[in-house]
C-alpha cells in the first residue's frame, strides 16, 4: 500500500474527529502525508514512542489499539487466563491511551488492573509483580516534549520486555489491521463486569513501603533539609512528597507552576531533568526560598534530577556524578549498619562512567556492565532472584538519571531515588558537609571524570537514512584515531562475541582511559554520542571532554 492509500484509507475509516480533522488540514500536502504514512511507528523493547497525531507514524488511539491487539493475541499465546496492568502520566491523552488498551485487553479476555489516577512509572512495575500479571502497560513518553506520547511494554517479571519478546509482540502487531482487526469493549461496561478493575490503594501502600524498605538512613540523623520539589507536572507528585514526608523529610515547597499535573508542560517546554531549562522554575523557588535541596522528577517519574545550594548558589549534578555519589554512600551506610550482603552486586550500563568500577572496587562490590536501559538492569535483578540472591543486589543506576537500591521493582524509581537523595543530603549535612564536598573527595580518591552526552536530531525518512550513514560509516572504517587520542580498541556490540544481546552501539576504548560510545535512540529520531573525559585535575578533563565533543559535532555535520 502507497502512502497516499494509507492516508485515504485513514481519512475514510478515522472516526476519531479531532484526528479527522488533522487529515482533512493536510489533504494535498504531500511531505506532511509523507511524515504521516511512511512508516509504522517502530516497536521494540520500550514499546512505541512519537509525536501525538494522525497516521501510521504518530501516537492517537489506533495505533495504541493495534498494538494493544498484538500484545493481547501474544498473551493469550503464551500465557493460561492472562492478566495486565496499566498506569499512565500526565501527557495529552495518557489517560485516553490507557483507557483504550484496558478495552481491547478486556475484549480479548485478558484481565486488565488499571491505576485509577496518574502514577509513577515504577509503581507499574511494582503492580505487575504484586498482582501477579503477565505483562503491563505504561503510557508515557517520559522526558520528551508535549508533542509525544508513548506505551511502555513490561513482562511479568516487572521489566520492560527482552528483545525477543518484543519481536513476538511485533509480529503480532504486523498482522493486525487497525480498523478491521481490534476488539474493543466499553470502558464503564467492563467495569462493571469486572473484566476491568481498579488498582487499590493497598497496592500503593505496598509499593510505598517497598521503597522505605530500601532506607539506609539511620533513624539518629537528623532530617532537617530544606527541600524543593518539582514533579515537572508530572505523576511524581502522586507519591513523592508522600514518601518523603513519610522519612521525616517534611520541609517541603512543590513550585504552584509545576504542581499540577498537565502534558502541555506550559512551564518546562521539554521536561528533561538533565537539561538545566527544565529546573528554571525549581531553582527560583529554591533560591527565593532558601532552600537546601531541589529535586525535579520526569512527567513518569523514573527519573530525578538535583541541584545543591553551595557558597556560589545552586551547583547541578549529573546523572554519573549522582550515581557515584549514590553508589559510595549506599556501600558506606549498608557497611556502617552491618547490613551489606555477602558479594554484594552492583549494576550499570556501558555508557555509564568507569568511576563507578573504581568505586565498587573499594568497597569489594562486585559491578556489572549491561547494554543501555534500565530493563537490563532489572533482567540482573531478576537472574539474582531466580538464584534465591535478589538480597545481593545494592545498587544499580545510568547516566540518564536513573537509579534504582533495592529489588521491590525491576525499573529505575524516581521515588526511591529521591527518598535516597534526601537521606545522602541529611547524612553529609550532619558531618558539615555538602554534596559537592564530597563529589570532589571522589574525585581526588579516584580521578577526574567528565562524562557528556552529545544528542543530533535527524527528522524524518531522510534523518533515518542519514544516521544509518552515519553508524555505517564508523563500523565499516572506524577512525584510528580521534581528536588527536589513538583508538585503542573498539567493541561493536552488534558481535555476538560481546557477552551482551547485539545490539547497535559502537564503543571506542581512546588512549589515556577515555571512551566514545555511539548508538542510535531507541525511542527518538536521534544519534547519541556518550563521551568519557579522566584528567589529573577538573580542568584537564573538561578540556579533554571538549576536544572529543568537537571531533563528533564535526562527524554528525558531515
Amino acid at each position: 500500500m502507497t502512502v497516499q492509500e494509507r492516508y485515504d484509507r485513514w481519512l475514510a475509516l478515522a472516526v476519531d474527529e479531532e484526528l479527522a480533522g488533522e487529515l482533512r488540514a493536510i489533504a494535498g500536502d504531500a511531505p506532511a502525508v509523507e511524515d504521516r504514512f511512511y512508516r509504522e511507528l517502530e516497536f521494540g523493547t520500550g514499546g512505541l514512542r512519537g509525536v501525538l497525531g494522525a497516521g501510521t507514524n504518530r501516537m492517537n488511539v489506533y495505533t495504541v489499539a493495534k498494538a494493544t491487539q498484538g500484545y493481547a493475541n501474544y498473551l493469550n499465546k503464551t500465557a493460561d487466563k492472562p492478566s495486565v496492568a496499566i498506569a499512565y502520566d500526565s501527557r495529552i491523552h495518557s489517560d485516553l491511551f490507557a483507557r483504550t488498551a484496558a478495552e481491547v485487553f478486556a475484549a480479548n479476555g485478558v484481565q486488565v488492573h488499571i491505576y485509577p489516577r496518574l502514577m509513577p512509572t515504577p509503581s507499574l512495575s511494582f503492580a505487575v509483580r504484586d498482582l501477579k500479571c503477565d505483562g503491563g502497560v505504561v503510557v508515557t513518553a517520559s522526558h520528551n516534549p508535549a508533542k509525544y506520547n508513548g506505551y511502555k511494554v513490561y513482562g511479568g517479571d516487572g521489566c520492560q520486555i527482552t528483545t525477543q519478546a518484543a519481536k513476538a509482540i511485533q509480529g503480532e502487531i504486523d498482522a493486525v489491521d487497525p480498523f478491521d482487526d481490534v476488539r474493543r469493549t466499553d470502558f464503564e461496561a467492563a467495569l462493571q463486569a469486572g473484566t476491568i478493575a481498579y488498582i487499590g490503594e493497598d497496592t500503593v501502600d505496598r509499593y510505598l513501603q517497598a521503597v522505605g524498605g530500601a532506607s539506609v538512613l539511620s533513624s539518629s540523623v537528623p532530617r532537617d533539609v530544606n527541600i524543593v520539589y518539582t514533579p515537572l507536572n508530572g505523576a511524581g507528585i502522586s507519591c513523592v512528597p508522600r514518601c518523603l514526608k513519610e522519612h521525616g523529610f517534611t520541609h517541603i515547597t512543590i513550585p504552584t507552576e509545576q504542581g499540577t499535573p498537565d502534558g502541555h508542560f506550559p512551564t518546562c517546554p521539554y521536561p528533561n531533568p538533565e537539561v538545566r531549562e527544565a529546573l528554571t522554575v525549581g531553582l527560583s523557588w529554591a533560591e527565593r526560598t532558601g532552600s537546601d535541596l531541589l529535586l525535579a522528577t520526569d512527567p513518569d517519574c523514573d527519573r530525578v534530577g538535583t541541584a545543591v545550594r553551595t557558597g556560589e548558589g545552586y551547583t547541578l549534578i549529573t546523572g554519573n556524578e549522582m550515581g557515584a555519589l549514590l553508589l559510595d554512600f549506599v556501600c558506606k551506610s549498608r557497611l556502617e549498619r552491618g547490613d551489606m550482603p555477602r558479594d554484594p552486586v552492583a549494576v550499570k550500563t556501558i555508557v555509564t562512567t568507569p568511576m563507578a568500577a573504581r568505586i565498587a572496587q573499594k568497597y569489594g562490590v562486585r559491578l556489572i556492565d549491561v547494554l543501555t536501559g534500565f530493563k537490563f538492569i532489572g533482567e540482573q535483578i531478576g537472574l539474582l532472584e531466580q538464584r534465591g540472591e535478589a538480597e545481593r543486589y545494592i545498587f544499580g543506576f545510568e547516566e540518564s538519571y536513573g537509579y534504582l537500591s533495592g529489588s521491590f521493582v525491576r525499573d529505575k524509581d524516581a521515588v526511591n531515588a529521591s527518598l535516597l537523595i534526601c537521606e545522602m543530603f541529611a547524612y553529609y549535612k550532619s558531618q558539615g558537609k555538602t554534596l559537592i564536598d564530597v563529589l570532589d573527595e571522589l574525585y581526588r580518591e579516584h580521578g577526574y571524570f567528565e562524562g557528556r552526552l552529545l544528542s543530533f536530531t535527524f527528522e524524518g525518512s531522510s534523518g533515518s537514512e542519514k544516521m544509518g550513514a552515519l553508524m555505517g560509516g564508523l563500523r565499516s572504517a572506524p577512525p584510528e584515531e580521534i581528536a588527536g587520542l589513538a583508538v585503542e580498541r573498539v567493541t561493536d556490540y552488534l558481535s555476538p562475541d560481546t557477552g551482551l544481546p547485539p545490539s547497535n552501539v559502537l564503543r571506542f576504548f581512546l588512549a589515556g582511559g577515555m571512551e566514545a560510545t555511539v548508538r542510535p535512540s531507541g525511542t527518538e529520531p536521534k544519534l547519541k554520542v556518550y563521551l568519557t573525559a579522566v584528567g589529573q585535575d577538573r580542568a584537564e578533563s573538561v578540556a579533554a571532554a571538549d576536544r572529543l565533543a568537537g571531533y563528533f559535532e564535526a562527524w554528525a555535520k558531515a
